[in-house]
């Protein structure tokens, strides 16, 4: 059974990582801190653990070798780090940090102790993803020139984000830097290293971040990819197209539908993809596995995935601010 520290409830995740935790059976949390007393207490009692109001004071439990980051994202670096020489295994809720030094420097703590870590990415997981992937891999689709992603909801025009979700030293930005991040990783999972981002965001409600978001990213073999996320969208399920010479794939929800000139031979112009790869286990059980049997980080789900993320999203934020393209040497 391991033992896990919970590093604050605020992140609107964090209850559910800590329940998903004890229903594996796998781990129990034994510690929680917060710099929200009221909230640590909370989440603390819910499941039978000992608060902590001293981040040293909690890292100091001899018999926590596991953390749970739920913190704010501005503070992910100073507590993560501390974490890491502390000799914990971490998983984090994304982003790792909302700046690619932050980010850098946090990576480096993890890899110099060795601690095994795990960034919740969990399209990562999906078997829709895995599916697209695939299609990559076979070189099913020719060769890819575009795609796009899109994950949305009317959180702010609906009007059910806390809002705390609004507070930009502790969020670092808002519909971009939280939901445009999983287009991020998506589209760099597939493709791989960004060349260039052009970002363009916009407030439509009158919060203090962005609310309505896009960028356009230029990875390597000249693949024109668009990250797409908003807060006030309605009726939205999550969207990935990719486009090749030979065919396009197009995910709508839990659909996926393969358009081919092999299909169009056969007089289909698009055929629905029913059999799929295995879904993959969700990163946080992933973590736990690792942890138990010291495997290391999970494939696709560690430091280099959380830098590259924060590439991307820091540079959409700096272009949408200057008005510029961000170019990556």
């Amino acid at each position: 059974m391991v033992k896990v520290g919970l590093i604050s409830a605020w992140h609107v995740h964090a209850p559910e990582y800590a329940k998903e935790l004890t229903d594996s059976k796998k781990a129990s949390i034994s510690a929680v801190w917060d710099n929200d007393e009221i909230r640590g207490q909370k989440i603390a009692a819910e499941y039978g653990a000992v608060f902590f109001g001293n981040y040293d004071d909690f890292l100091a439990q001899a018999d926590i070798s596991a953390v749970i980051c739920g913190a704010p994202t501005t503070l992910h670096t100073e507590l993560l780090c501390k974490a890491a020489a502390a000799k914990k295994n971490i998983f984090t809720e994304k982003l790792l940090a909302t700046t690619v030094k932050d980010c850098a420097l946090t990576c480096k703590a993890i890899e110099e102790n060795r601690v095994i870590f795990t960034i919740s990415l969990p399209l990562l997981s999906d078997s829709r993803i895995l599916y697209v992937k695939k299609l990559l891999e076979d070189g099913t689709l020719g060769k890819v020139t575009g795609a796009r992603m899109r994950r949305s909801h009317g959180g702010v025009s609906d009007g059910w984000l806390p809002d705390y979700w609004f507070d930009l030293d502790s969020t670092g930005g808002g519909a971009m830097m939280d939901l445009g991040a999983h287009a991020a990783y998506i589209l760099s999972f597939l493709f791989g290293e960004p060349k260039r981002v052009s970002g363009m965001m916009t407030n439509l409600f009158g919060t203090s971040s962005d609310e309505n978001a896009v960028a356009l990213v230029e990875f390597n073999k000249g693949v024109i990819g668009m990250c797409e996320t908003a807060f006030v969208t309605f009726g939205v399920p999550d969207l990935l197209e990719v486009y090749g010479t030979e065919g396009s794939v197009f995910m709508h929800g839990d659909r996926i539908l393969l358009s081919t000139k092999e299909t169009e031979k056969e007089g289909h112009k698009e055929v629905e993809i029913h059999s799929l790869p295995k879904a993959m286990p969700s990163p946080l059980l992933q973590f736990l596995d690792a942890c138990v049997h010291g495997t290391g980080s999970p494939k696709y789900l560690g430091t280099d995935a959380a830098l590259m993320m924060t590439k991307m999203i820091e540079a959409s934020y700096a272009s949408d601010i200057s008005g510029n393209v961000v170019r990556f040497s």
